[in-house]
């Protein structure tokens, strides 16, 4: 089984970054539980930026775009977390999801996730999320886990109670959705 997580913050040890592990990890203990292997490719879409940018001027996907677009495409399922900025999703999320073709998402079953900087978090949030998946024939799953600064503060264990519930649905919710046929790429 071969999980693409994408992290689409500034970099490593970020909540956004935080929240993708957290969810990988429910993931992968729920599928290793039942018994299947899982290969995890991370991608930092904040290293793709300059790349990002090329495309925009140039119009040219570079090597490490396309390895990113081919982990992507080869994936059983998907992990997307993204900062969410006056409620939307990063500019790297945009930028990266903005250059998949139509089809290579096709039937892919998707967890999404976001970290919000704010205790506000829109109402229309995750449907925004969503919204970009649906139009690349994705799969999201039901549930969008969505985090804030309240969710990081205390717990010895790394987030509040709520967010691991809402993590540990969600995963629930990928790894069916992985484990059941579907069409993917």
């Amino acid at each position: 089984m071969s999980l693409a997580v994408i992290s689409a913050g500034i970099g490593y040890a970020r909540p956004t970054r935080l929240l993708a592990d957290q969810i990988t990890e429910s993931v992968c203990w729920s599928l290793t539980v039942g018994g299947a292997r899982v290969e995890v490719e991370v991608l930092e879409l904040c290293r793709l930026v300059t790349d990002f940018a090329h495309h925009s001027a140039m119009g040219h996907l570079s090597l490490d775009l396309r390895e990113a677009i081919a982990a992507v495409a080869v994936a059983d399922g998907l992990v997307v977390a993204t900062p969410v900025v006056v409620a939307s999703p990063s500019d790297v999320f945009e930028s990266f999801f903005g250059v998949i073709e139509d089809g290579v998402l096709s039937g892919m079953p998707v967890l999404l996730a976001a970290n919000s900087g704010s205790r506000w978090r829109p109402p229309e949030l995750g449907r925004v999320i969503r919204g970009r998946f649906t139009c690349l024939h994705a799969e999201p799953v039901p549930t969008v886990v969505i985090a804030g600064p309240e969710d990081w503060e205390g717990p010895a264990h790394g987030c509040s109670n709520r967010l691991r519930e809402r993590i540990t649905q969600a995963a629930d919710e990928l790894v069916a959705a992985v484990s059941s046929p579907h069409t993917s790429g």
